[in-house]
């Protein structure tokens, strides 16, 4: 298959993009790189320009002759969107738009959307199912959920075939630790604790002491970044016309900030101080996915299932290379 994938020099991107090549697709990246990293993907597959340059967009579709998309671009910090929502409502829904666009004008009908577990909101119920209510609590989570909308109606009015996949926590990096998470700045929770264990930062704050949970922390649900990988591809794969597919992507149980920090103690072998902070804006108590949907139909199996053996991997990466790729 020949397949353009959005922002794929990006953290989950260019995970998705070495899997798609190892199991011989033809792929192309497409990333403006304000958050993507060049070294993160083949050369020779890297389109370098925004989702808003419609006209180069086109050109890349067409000379590459794309027959599906994989769209990753986007940004994803939930406290960021609460401070600056228009930023992410032009980028995640506006920007989804022109590539919507620019696929249907030259017939590319497979679409593989990347989605959140923030599209729930705070679910009434743990672990979530596809069917649970929508009611997102933030701009991030509410633009997520407005592409899902129009890929509804893309498949319905155009007969695509689209799939929103919705990620809880992506972790981890590659095995070979050649590539992996590296943001600036860098807000999730694992390699926040791998930075202080590398002495990069003095401390981990602790967002929330007083959630309705046992140890008052944050619950999240991880996955790792090349069970994320393979996802996509079987779904692309299984996609048929007028189907939009929606699946949820986790391992179907949570950790809390302290056992996460807890579990980094014991991978590393190394002291994380902590600091208690107040809660952020737009965090919900529990997010714990039921994957049991992509399993049954797809048959989809995490490979890391457990948190120690994602948090290796991303010590694996951060040890060798403690300034990302940067290092």
């Amino acid at each position: 298959m020949r397949i353009l994938v959005t922002g794929g020099a990006g953290y989950i991107g260019s995970h998705a993009v070495r899997f798609f090549l190892e199991r011989g697709h033809q792929v192309w990246v497409y990333d403006n790189l304000c958050r993507g990293h060049h070294q993160a993907v083949p050369a020779e597959c890297l389109i370098v320009g925004d989702l808003e340059e419609m006209a180069r967009l086109d050109q890349a579709i067409i000379a590459n002759r794309i027959e599906a998309c994989v769209h990753f671009a986007g940004f994803a910090a939930v406290a960021e969107s609460v401070r600056e929502p228009a930023k992410y409502y032009r980028n995640n829904v506006v920007n989804t738009l022109h590539l919507l666009e620019c696929l249907r004008h030259n017939g590319v009908k497979r679409f593989v959307f990347s989605s959140t577990a923030a599209v729930y909101g705070v679910p009434d119920r743990s672990p979530i199912t596809e069917d649970a209510p929508l009611a997102p609590i933030n701009p991030y989570g509410r633009s997520k959920l407005a592409v899902e909308r129009i890929l509804e109606d893309y498949t319905s009015a155009y007969q695509w075939g689209c799939a929103a996949l919705r990620y809880f926590n992506a972790a981890g990096a590659h095995p070979d630790g050649t590539i992996g998470e590296d943001h600036n700045p860098e807000t999730h929770l694992i390699p926040l604790v791998l930075q202080v264990a590398l002495g990069l930062r003095r401390e981990v704050e602790i967002f929330g002491t007083d959630y309705p949970t046992p140890d008052g922390t944050c619950i999240r649900d991880y996955v790792h970044v090349n069970d994320l990988a393979e996802a996509h591809l079987l779904v692309l794969e299984h996609l048929q016309p007028g189907q939009m597919l929606r699946y949820n992507l986790g391992i179907g149980r949570g950790y809390s900030v302290r056992e996460v920090i807890e579990t980094a103690k014991e991978v590393t072998g190394r002291t994380i101080a902590v600091k208690e902070a107040p809660r952020r804006p737009g965090d919900p108590p529990i997010l714990v996915a039921s994957a049991d949907k992509i399993q049954k139909e797809l048959g989809w199996r995490p490979r890391f299932d457990d948190l120690k053996k994602i948090i290796e991997t991303a010590w694996n990466w951060q040890h060798a290379r403690p300034r990302g790729f940067r290092s």
